[in-house]
């Protein structure tokens, strides 16, 4: 089984993944992964051991980081808080979160330039400087030494106690002050843009209703909306979020659907009509009687995808969680040879090489790269899902951008799944065709006779009389005392009745009134109005292949294909048949490949893929569950989007992995060399990481 927690107050990258390494190893535990951006850890082991695991992983995160607090996912009381107040304590350096943090860092600054103008000398000058060391960095020597003990050597509080403290033995006062001084400078602004990232993250995705406003005989009365039952009456206001999904029993009003699907245009809405939670009503006063429980309404589904996505991190991610692991240690056996070689056989001055080592340390901190690279993700999912492109992992991110084959099912996702009139001919006007035939298909509920009626628009259509409904065949009936007949050809022939077949891709009607041929109707499910523009957007962003695979006939998928500028098709297939059609597509691409469906019926298909995409995933269940990515409206164009903000969030990390480094590499080598100061070499690792976080946050900006 598995189970969730959430970390409060974890608001440091290394420290997830120290708590991460700890939990990993506790007996009992299958998997362990810990997510810094959304403060959160899952833990996979068997239901029996739960109770075990629980307890020794409570002890690990009081021991590692000890104001980190680890409360169960369930916990609503915890949950209904943390989406409200989106607020967290600042506490990197764990001693009471931000004003406490800020204070040090003034009296320091205070304290170090009042120093550094009177310049004791003696004793009073240790005493004075290692007071204040004490006060701006004893947290951080603490915090190495605890982490000592419990068998975690290399992080960043190792890394600044070690060079600090080398800087105090050495008389390099004032520079071991300042760099402790800048260290925590940099933490305090790191963990204010890391805060604000989440902060804007969870707006982005702030779909959660505060309230449901019940009817209750008559009366209405404001209760939390997990406490609604199915089947209650709620009323909305105008301006009001629809806390759960229901259908509208009174009122009309446009609703803004932006929250769920990023699209700017507000949806219709009068009686009978479905409404879901998370929607804006915008004009009149509503009452919706509730389909489902606020744990399965959307705005729940869409919220729980979101808190789970950075959980499931991409290869980039791994690969640095990994790297910053063996490039610590890596680092501090350099600045041990560093002092070693020059000393012992090349007569260098210890002391010279010494600093320059401890210099060499300070610059090699990860910092830049273990919190931008999720951050960058992390961002990139929460741009997507602004517009209404739900990503349910940093994996899939990452395998969105490598497409370069996307395979598409035809009825739902390229066409609407509606058929509608799509041409008339015969020897009668246009309009009394239709409405001959709308009078005879007046009673069916088929949706080709739907599409008729809706074509004649007519309202006092002509009686009917001894209609008799031919199963296969089509109807006929009386009208105005001549004998009509509307259906296939088959039809005809039974009647006598001579009209020329015609090869048409559609569903072909024929009309006959009083024995004679009177017109033909061609009806077709409709193109979607941008799947034309998403086939060339995709071709255009570089995807080589779209393929269609359908079940409709190969007349009808060669028409489809034909219009849509489609690279290949494959018609009357089965579901299984999909299935093996894709294997075979996958086995010949050079890239990944995406399967894209309405995900009702795609099920199979959509987890077979490189990557699955659910079209319409606005209220199907189906959808949400099958793919990797939901696209929440039902514009295939969206996919384009997607692309682009996965490749933008990709090109993104890239550039923070190889600005990091570059920078990084360049002081190490001037600090090797004694062109550089430890003072220097912090405010380069601060500036660095503020940079790269700074770059993660564009990943937040999405061109609608």
């Amino acid at each position: 089984m598995e189970k969730s927690y959430y970390l409060k107050g974890l608001d440091c990258a290394n420290c997830a993944a120290k708590i991460e390494r700890a939990v990993t190893k506790v007996k009992g535990v299958e998997k362990a992964d810990v997510d810094f951006m959304s403060q959160k850890m899952s833990i996979t082991c068997e239901s029996e051991d739960l109770a075990a695991v629980e307890a020794q992983t409570y002890k690990l995160v009081g021991q590692l980081e000890p104001d980190v607090a680890v409360i169960p996912a369930d916990d609503e009381a915890f949950r209904t808080e943390k989406n409200h107040s989106h607020g967290h304590t600042h506490g990197h350096e764990h001693s009471g979160g931000e004003n406490d943090s800020l204070w040090r860092i003034l009296v320091t600054g205070i304290a170090l330039a009042l120093l550094l103008w009177l310049d004791p000398a003696g004793l009073p000058r240790v005493v004075a400087y290692v007071a204040v060391y004490v006060l701006i960095g004893g947290d951080i020597v603490k915090n190495a030494f605890m982490n000592i003990l419990h068998g975690e050597v290399f992080d960043e509080n190792f890394l600044m106690t070690v060079a600090t403290l080398g800087a105090l033995a050495i008389g390099e006062f004032p520079e071991a002050v300042a760099v402790m001084f800048l260290y925590q400078i940099g933490e305090y602004f790191q963990d204010y843009a890391v805060d604000r990232s989440r902060k804007n993250i969870r707006e982005l995705m702030d779909v959660r209703p505060d309230f449901a406003r019940v009817l209750v005989e008559g009366t209405e009365q404001e209760i939390a909306p997990s406490e609604v039952a199915v089947g209650s009456l709620i009323v909305v206001n105008p301006g009001e979020k629809v806390p759960l999904d229901g259908v509208i029993t009174k009122g009309r009003s446009s609703a803004d659907t932006s929250a769920l699907t990023g699209e700017s245009l507000p949806r219709q809405l009068s009686v009978g009509d479905e409404i879901l939670s998370g929607m804006i009503n915008q004009e009149g006063r509503l009452v919706i009687k509730t389909s489902r429980s606020y744990g399965q309404s959307t705005v729940a589904k869409i919220l729980e995808l979101v808190e789970n996505a950075s959980s499931q991190k991409a290869p980039a991610e791994k690969f640095i969680t990994k790297f910053a692991r063996y490039y610590t240690p890596a680092v501090v056996g350099l600045a041990v040879l560093l002092v070693a070689i020059p000393t012992l056989f090349l007569g260098g001055d210890f002391k010279e090489w010494l600093y320059r080592a401890l210099t060499f340390l300070v610059i090699s901190c990860p910092c830049a790269l273990v919190i931008s690279v999720p951050l960058s993700f992390f961002a990139g999912i929460g741009g997507a899902g602004k517009a209404g492109i739900l990503v349910k992992g940093s994996n899939h991110l990452e395998t969105l951008a490598q497409v370069d084959t996307v395979v598409f099912d035809k009825t739902g996702t390229l066409t609407a799944g509606k058929f509608a009139v799509e041409s008339v001919s015969g020897a009668l006007p246009a309009q009394e065709i239709l409405n001959y035939a709308a009078a005879l298909e007046q009673y069916s509920t088929h949706p080709i006779a739907q599409s008729i009626l809706q074509a004649a628009s007519a309202e006092n259509l002509p009686a009917v009389a001894d209609l008799k409904e031919q199963a296969g065949h089509g109807i006929t009936g009386v009208i105005n005392g001549k004998q009509a007949a509307i259906g296939n050809q088959k039809l005809m022939t039974a009647l006598g009745i001579f009209c020329s077949e015609t090869d048409t891709v559609g569903t072909v009607l024929y009309l006959a009134l009083a024995g004679t041929y009177a017109g033909t109707l061609v009806i077709n499910d409709q193109l979607k109005a941008d799947a034309a523009a998403a086939i060339n957007g995709l071709q255009k962003n570089g995807v080589k292949e779209t393929v269609m695979l359908t079940g409709d006939s190969p007349k009808v998928a060669r028409a489809v294909a034909k219009k849509l500028g489609l690279t290949r098709f494959f018609a009357g297939l089965l579901p299984e048949d999909k299935v093996s059609h894709l294997k075979e597509i996958m086995a010949a691409a050079a890239g990944k490949v995406a399967f894209v469906g309405d995900g009702i019926n795609d099920a199979p298909v959509l987890v077979t893929a490189d990557l699955g995409v659910a079209m319409g995933g606005l209220g199907s269940d189906a959808a949400i569950e099958a793919a990797d990515v939901v696209i929440m409206n039902d514009q295939p164009s969206k996919l384009i989007q997607g692309i682009k903000i996965s490749r933008k969030t990709l090109k993104i990390v890239k550039e923070n992995i190889v600005f990091a480094l570059g920078v990084k590499a360049v002081v190490l080598v001037l600090g090797a060399l004694g062109y550089t100061s430890m003072a220097v070499a912090v405010f380069a690792d601060v500036g660095v990481t503020l940079l790269a976080v700074l770059n993660a946050m564009r990943c937040l900006r999405v061109k609608q």
